[in-house]
């Protein structure tokens, strides 16, 4: 008996007929949009964050002529990757400089970016949170070790903070900086408010923190009453749900 296999419709994909909110910087979108549009959603690009150069490039320039006196540099972000080496090829350094100093990835995103560098994270946690990096880096070998860390601007400090109680020296440099993008909070109330939205992304604390900005002047608990969160990890989910906890349920 011949038996033929059925096509998958779009209809049953596991995200079919949802309406999913990019809350992430445009420039950075759309991977996270074209995985979702995979799935099946339909997503609705709403950044709320936008990725800046530092306000100086002097300390970060400083560093990398600097490179060879660290014993480690940690990325916390794929956005630290990119540009840390937006700088470093507009020095004299070569990928021979990196030999010696060990690298760690704060997960397997920002791992990835540096493999497009050409650098292996020798450290890569299993969960995405500075709290892991901390839990593998033995405190008896951090100590009298030159640390640095290209970063945002605004970051949690629980990362620099104990590896200095361990006796490290750590360089924490301005890489880049998130601020509010430019959208219009008019056009995000409209949408909710037309139950336009199944669930709201963030990728960050900064698309979270900068998103209830936007509806600081609304009622979030009627707007939000309808709408789930998905949070990238712990520390966005901790942050969102600081801002939400009575007003939405979340999806983690």
């Amino acid at each position: 008996m011949a038996t033929t296999k059925a096509k998958l419709s779009k209809d049953s994909r596991p995200l079919s007929g949802r309406r999913l909110v990019i809350t992430r910087a445009r420039s950075q979108a759309g991977a996270f949009a074209a995985a979702l549009e995979e799935l099946g959603a339909e997503v609705i690009e709403f950044p709320t964050i936008e990725i800046v150069p530092p306000q100086s490039y002097g300390p970060l320039d400083r560093a990398i002529r600097e490179i060879r006196t660290y014993h480690w540099i940690i990325f916390t972000s794929a956005n630290g990757v990119a540009h840390f080496f937006a700088r470093w090829r507009q020095s004299a350094r070569r990928a021979e400089d990196f030999n010696g100093i060990k690298v760690a990835a704060i997960g397997p995103e920002t791992a990835k970016s540096l493999e497009a560098k050409g650098l292996r994270a020798d450290l890569v946690p299993g969960e995405f949170r500075a709290e892991a990096i901390l839990k593998e880096l033995a405190p008896e070998e951090m100590r009298g070790k030159r640390v640095l860390l290209p970063r945002a601007a605004q970051a949690r400090d629980v990362l620099p903070d104990t590896l200095r109680e361990r006796g490290a020296e750590v360089d924490v440099i301005e890489a880049y900086r998130t601020v509010q993008a430019g959208s219009d909070a008019g056009v995000l109330e409209g949408l909710l408010r037309r139950r336009e939205a199944d669930m709201i992304t963030f990728t960050s604390s900064s698309t979270v923190t900068n998103f209830a900005a936007l509806l600081a002047e609304r009622d979030m608990r009627e707007l939000l009453s309808n709408v789930a969160v998905g949070c990238i990890g712990p520390i966005t989910q901790k942050t969102a749900w600081m801002w939400f906890r009575r007003t939405i349920r979340f999806r983690d």
